[in-house]
C-alpha cells in the first residue's frame, strides 16, 4: 500500500522556466516542504539558491543538464553535472543527445551516458536519463532502454516537458524493461494535490503502472 507522503515524495516539483525569479524559486521551495515532495527539479544556475531555501530538510535539489535540447558536448554536459553537484544538487537530470542516437552512434550515446553516470557515482548523487519520447521511434526507446540496462543510471525519464509531447502510457511500459524503472513525471505542482479525487491524472496512471509492474498495491 502506497501511502501519500510516499506518493508526493515521488514527486519532482519542477520550475524550468528561463525566466524564474528567486522569489518564484522560494516559491517552489516553500510548496516542496509544505506538501513533502522528494525533489525540486530547476536549471543548474539556481542550484545554490534553492539549496539555502531548503536548508534543514531531507528534500533534495535536482539539476536538469544540457536542457531542454541535450545538444551539448559530452565534456560540456560532464563540466555542468560537475560543476552542479558541487554547488549542492542531490540529483542529476540529463537529457540525451538525440542526434547522435538517430545517427545510431550508439557508443557516443553509450558514452554520454557513462561519463554523466560515473561523475554521479563519484559524488553519491541520483542520476536520471531524459530520452525525450516525442522525437523518438519505438526503436530508438527501445535501443535507449538496452543501453541504460547496461550502464545502469537510478531511473530513465521520458521526457522533459518542453517537447512536443508528454509521456504516454506505452512509453512508459516499453521503458519499463530497462529496470532502472521510469520515475514519474516531472510534474509542477500548483496547489494541494487532491490525491482521491483525481483518479485519471497522468501521474496516478504511471503510478498504476510502476506499482504494476512492480507487483506493488496502492490506495487509489
Amino acid at each position: 500500500m502506497i501511502s501519500k507522503k510516499e506518493l508526493a515524495r515521488m514527486v519532482d516539483h519542477t520550475n524550468l522556466r528561463p525566466y524564474a525569479t528567486a522569489a518564484d524559486m522560494k516559491k517552489l521551495c516553500d510548496e516542496a516542504i509544505k506538501y513533502g515532495f522528494g525533489m525540486v527539479a530547476i536549471n543548474p544556475a539556481q542550484v545554490k539558491r534553492c539549496k539555502e531555501f531548503l536548508k534543514g530538510t531531507d528534500i533534495h535539489v535536482g539539476a536538469a543538464i544540457g536542457f531542454p535540447l541535450g545538444q551539448t558536448t559530452i565534456a560540456t554536459k560532464v563540466f555542468e553535472t560537475e560543476d552542479a553537484i558541487k554547488n549542492g544538487a542531490d540529483e542529476i537530470d540529463y537529457v540525451i543527445n538525440i542526434t547522435e542516437l538517430k545517427e545510431k552512434n550508439y557508443a557516443y550515446v553509450e558514452e554520454e551516458m557513462q561519463k554523466i553516470v560515473d561523475v554521479c557515482r563519484k559524488y553519491g548523487v541520483i542520476v536520471k536519463v531524459i530520452f525525450e519520447n516525442c522525437f523518438l521511434t519505438k526503436n530508438e526507446i527501445r535501443k535507449m532502454s538496452e543501453i541504460a540496462l547496461k550502464v545502469r543510471p537510478d531511473y530513465v525519464k521520458t521526457s522533459t516537458g518542453w517537447g512536443s509531447g508528454g509521456a504516454k502510457m506505452e512509453d512508459i511500459e516499453q521503458q519499463a524493461a530497462s529496470r532502472p524503472l521510469i520515475r514519474p513525471l516531472p510534474l509542477s505542482m500548483p496547489g494541494a494535490p487532491d490525491w482521491e479525487l483525481q483518479p485519471e491524472l497522468p501521474f496516478w496512471r504511471v503510478i498504476r503502472k510502476k506499482a504494476e509492474i512492480e507487483n506493488l498495491s496502492v490506495f487509489c
